[in-house]
């Protein structure tokens, strides 16, 4: 399979997974697909906004390029949120939590423990992750510019493969001499004359061939032989360039969008908090008005209102600076805000958590498109060694033949004028600097190779650091995502329990506020885990050389 429809199908599949969790993902309680309160009340297409499918095509044979080829168009659901998370999972269907009564504190004020709903800028661009990935391939200046490199190396082989054709030359020359001149025999004469030469070849004067060849060759056969094949495995190097660049820049813009999304989600977070907050501090105040609570505990809540409010206005920084670096990824203006299509944060499966690290190692060392570049290089360094070898044994080689027409004759008269035909050929050897040269250069070419293979030892050992670097934080990130998950259901349930002393008159609404302070803590803990895990996830499946399988 080519490799530009091994990574079509790879991001149709990652797309069509939706960034879905799947066997061997970390499960929330129950072994079903956590989702905390925080992320649960989305949209109906929240899910299925990620199962977008994309085609993708190639133009050129050199950079492998691919583009998108039509708009990425979200699925229209008509599941309810937790239906679509489930379906997005493969786990059985997480029943939603029970509503809460509308339950009033002792002064009629109702106290508002309701999940966060994700919040969309107006007036945005949205994108999914599908269409991301998709610009990213089809806009990077990166990729452009590594593009642009391989076609520049495949050019140079062209020029390499036609060094033993002949080129063409056309022109007219004219000559006038008046002076002193000495023949063959060393006699020195008064010479007053003039000529006219033009045609395929040009510049003869008097006696001699033509000076410049209407058809000529001129080459070292070494170069004629072995100059393609350089040229061919650098331009091969050049094209794995190309795939190394766009899957740095795959990675680069599906990090940009999880920070995007999950700064979205943190501000989601932070206005239900904030909600949280404005009612407890209502209750408080009015708490604190009747007796029957403390003016210090209405200025605590007070306090933690501003705190809250705060933290709403450092989520929506975070959104703009987000939208803004994923805008220079893709190229987009970045003073149009990029609204995520996915509004669910859910873990992501492109790598099996099961999978062995020695076998993962092992898959990178033969996929990744850097060591097929850093090869490419080797074998291009080894044959400008053999040039160097051969480079004395092998001629130069000049040829020429010339077809025009010529006059002159005494002071400024041209006549005379007819048709002449020339052709030279000749063919030398070198040997350079008495042989010492000849010693130097090949000494050269084979430190070329080992710098060469040099490099190629280091990039395997930094591949093979990627991916166990990449698996351990994707194990380790996928237990912190079991604790994050029952951290939110032990935050709710203590935060419910609370709220229910303070109804049934057991306790003050400033009780409250260490269990609001613990659901929020938990939410976000639960977002940086999942978003820690999923980069991960990517990570490792960049540093695999995004892989396909299946």
């Amino acid at each position: 399979m080519r490799p530009r429809s091994v990574r079509a199908l790879m991001l149709g599949m990652l797309v069509a997974s939706g960034g879905c969790a799947a066997e061997g993902v970390p499960r929330g309680p129950a072994g079903n697909a956590f989702v905390p309160r925080a992320v649960e009340q989305f949209s109906a297409d929240a899910a299925n906004s990620s199962r977008a499918r994309i085609s993708l095509t190639a133009e050129g044979h050199p950079e492998e390029a691919w583009q998108p080829t039509e708009t990425i168009r979200r699925v229209d659901a008509t599941a309810g949120p937790v239906d679509s998370v489930s379906l997005a999972s493969g786990a059985a269907p997480v029943p939603p939590a029970p509503p809460a009564p509308d339950e009033t504190g002792a002064a009629g004020t109702s106290v508002n423990a309701a999940a966060p709903a994700n919040v969309h800028a107006t007036g945005g661009r949205p994108i999914d992750l599908g269409t991301a990935l998709a610009l990213v391939a089809g806009q990077n200046t990166q990729v452009s510019f590594a593009r642009a490199r391989a076609q520049e190396a495949y050019a140079s082989l062209d020029t390499a493969e036609a060094l033993w054709l002949p080129s063409l030359q056309a022109g007219v020359s004219y000559h006038h001499h008046d002076g002193q001149l000495q023949d063959v025999g060393g006699r020195v004469l008064n010479i007053n004359r003039s000529s006219l030469n033009g045609g395929f070849g040009t510049g003869a004067a008097g006696a001699g061939s033509v000076p410049t060849p209407g058809l000529v060759m001129n080459f070292h056969a070494a170069d004629a032989y072995f100059g393609p094949e350089i040229a061919r495995r650098t331009a091969w190097a050049s094209r794995h360039a190309v795939d190394a660049t766009v899957n740095d820049q795959l990675l680069e813009a599906a990090l940009a969008y999880l920070t995007l999304l999950e700064a979205h989600q943190r501000l989601s977070i932070a206005l239900a908090t904030q909600e949280n907050i404005d009612s407890l501090a209502r209750i408080t105040g009015e708490f604190a008005t009747s007796g029957q609570g403390l003016q210090a505990d209405a200025d605590r809540t007070a306090t933690e209102q501003a705190i809250r409010r705060n933290q709403v206005a450092q989520a929506e920084e975070s959104i703009a600076v987000a939208s803004a670096r994923l805008a220079e990824l893709l190229r987009l203006d970045p003073s149009t805000p990029i609204v995520p299509g996915e509004e669910a944060v859910l873990p992501i499966r492109l790598v099996e958590p099961a999978s062995d690290a020695r076998s993962l190692v092992a898959g990178a060392l033969a996929t990744r498109p850097e060591l097929r570049e850093q090869r490419a290089l080797v074998e291009a360094a080894c044959q400008r060694l053999q040039r160097e070898k051969y480079a004395p044994l092998v001629p130069s080689v000049l040829l020429g033949a010339s077809y025009s027409g010529f006059g002159g004759g005494i002071g400024s008269d041209i006549d005379n004028f007819g048709d002449r035909t020339d052709f030279d050929a000749l063919a030398f050897w070198q040997v350079r600097g008495l042989g010492f040269g000849e010693r130097a250069a090949r000494a050269e070419a084979s430190a070329r190779i080992d710098q060469a293979r040099f490099r190629q030892l280091q990039t395997m050992d930094r591949v093979a650091r990627e991916v166990v670097e990449a698996k351990a934080q994707l194990d380790a990130r996928g237990r912190q995502i079991d604790a994050a998950a029952d951290a939110v259901q032990a935050a709710e349930n203590s935060y419910r329990l609370n709220r229910q002393r303070i109804l049934e008159a057991q306790g003050l609404p400033i009780e409250t506020l260490q269990a609001v302070q613990a659901l929020d803590a938990a939410r976000r803990e639960y977002l940086r885990a999942v978003t820690d895990f999923n980069e991960a996830q990517f990570r490792l499946h960049r540093a695999l050389g995004w892989p396909i399988h299946g």
